[in-house]
């Protein structure tokens, strides 16, 4: 990984990404899958920039390419990494990441890594990342670029051998051993019931030299960890009918 960061380079996997097909939906123009948007429905100034109005990016070219044009003009003047990564629709963040990698410091890489997996609802779900891809990533990066100063405090007064929690649903079920566990099992009770399912929490053990990071900012107390290394993986009985978590 580089000691500084290429931000040429990193412009041109944003413009590669900003030419790419916007994907429409059964909910298009409101609904729309692009890496640098999630509707069709772009606001551009009026006349005489008296506000702004709704242009419909699905219509036709002209209006694709104008909005190509201003994201295109945005990126060429971002200062940073980050900036161009901050102008992503969240869940092509990792694929962005991926493409971009080559080109950035470990520095860079690491920071917009941590703020890319808080930010997408679902990271173990994106077709362009399979879970080494994913693995990789968190082992390549700086632990203390990739969490808060208080989050790698925490992980570094943990215990050799920690007790950790998993809640999945009907729609991840299949997804027992992913990277993404918590070192609280209601935090994992919370992901198992949420969308009114009446999913399941796992629990397994692992050594604290297996956690590659550790992630509280949303009071989640997620841990990623290599899976390949959890042991003693059980199903917990649910005992409660009825909780909430402030997350």
């Amino acid at each position: 990984m580089r000691k500084e960061t290429d931000l040429d380079g990193v412009k041109a996997i944003a413009k590669a990404l900003l030419m790419t097909s916007v994907n429409q939906t059964p909910y298009s123009p409101m609904i729309v899958q692009h890496p640098f948007t999630s509707t069709g429905l772009i606001p551009f100034p009026t006349e005489m920039n008296k506000g702004f109005q709704p242009v419909d990016i699905t219509l036709n070219e002209d209006n694709l390419k104008i909005w190509r044009e201003s994201i295109s003009q945005i990126i060429d003047e971002a200062e940073n990494p980050y900036h161009i990564y901050m102008l992503l629709n969240p869940p092509y963040a990792l694929t962005f990441l991926k493409l971009a990698s080559p080109y950035l410091s470990r520095k860079d890489f690491s920071e917009i890594l941590a703020s890319a997996w808080i930010n997408c609802e679902a990271p173990h779900n994106d077709p362009d990342l399979n879970k080494a891809d994913l693995l990789s990533m968190f082992k390549s990066a700086d632990p203390k670029a990739l969490m808060e100063d208080d989050e790698y405090e925490q992980l570094q007064k943990l215990e050799d051998t920690l007790t950790v929690y998993r809640g999945v649903t009907s729609y991840n079920a299949d997804n027992i051993k992913a990277l993404s566990w918590s070192l609280s099992k209601e935090t994992a009770e919370w992901f198992a019931h949420r969308f009114n399912q009446d999913g399941t929490v796992y629990e397994a053990q692992i050594n604290k030299e297996h956690i590659l990071a550790f992630f509280n900012g949303r009071n989640e107390s997620e841990v990623i960890l290599d899976p390949q290394y959890l042991t003693d993986i059980t199903e917990v009985e649910d005992m409660t009918s009825d909780f909430s978590l402030s997350m």
